[in-house]
């Protein structure tokens, strides 16, 4: 039986290994190097980590880091579809949770019906957990935006207004966040990184 949960489990760590080719449209910090999911959610952990004092709510941070680092799992299978895709809506969660369901379904099956769930709920952003964790996975491409003379939104001219209504649930679960995300947006528009 041990033996069985283990292979199940090493099965499900080697195929994660996959998030680290999935490419996103961001690039790194002050670089042309487009980030991969991998990167994306270790960092998004070590933000949540540091800014958790920002949280609108007290949140329970073993769920935070769980769910910042399984949430793009998803996109072994589904892809990564960017938040500023005028073609396909961001929201792909369908085919998101039959990837969900593949995937986490690799490990013991009390493992993988927790992982789903927590995906799910960050999904839902409805909690305190996923709300702040959501803020944290909206805001860290706006600092690589601000670092990389506009990025993304320079590249695929993105509106101010757009990245705006794209960027403002931030607040939702980090207001200071929010603010400061709003102040960097509005320095990138002074600059002429992004178009009003």
């Amino acid at each position: 039986m041990q033996i069985d949960t283990l292979d199940q489990q090493i099965a499900f760590i080697k195929e994660i290994d996959k998030l680290k080719y999935i490419q996103r449209k961001t690039c790194l910090f002050n670089s042309t190097r487009n980030e991969n999911d991998a990167e994306h959610s270790w960092h998004l952990a070590m933000m949540a980590l540091v800014l958790s004092g920002h949280s609108n709510e007290k949140v329970d941070m073993l769920k935070v880091l769980k769910m910042l680092l399984i949430h793009d799992i998803v996109e072994i299978d589904a892809g990564d579809t960017f938040l500023f895709d005028t073609t396909k809506n961001h929201t792909n969660t369908d085919e998101e949770l039959i990837a969900a369901k593949r995937i986490f379904g690799l490990l013991p099956e009390e493992q993988a019906t927790e992982l789903i769930a927590i995906w799910e709920e960050f999904e839902a952003c409805q909690t305190a957990e996923a709300k702040f964790a959501k803020a944290m996975d909206r805001f860290a491409p706006m600092l690589q935006n601000s670092t990389n003379q506009g990025g993304t939104w320079a590249e695929f001219n993105v509106s101010y207004e757009t990245v705006i209504e794209k960027k403002k649930g931030i607040k939702e679960g980090a207001e200071a966040v929010w603010e400061y995300a709003k102040d960097l947006l509005d320095e990138s528009l002074a600059k002429g990184e992004i178009n009003k």
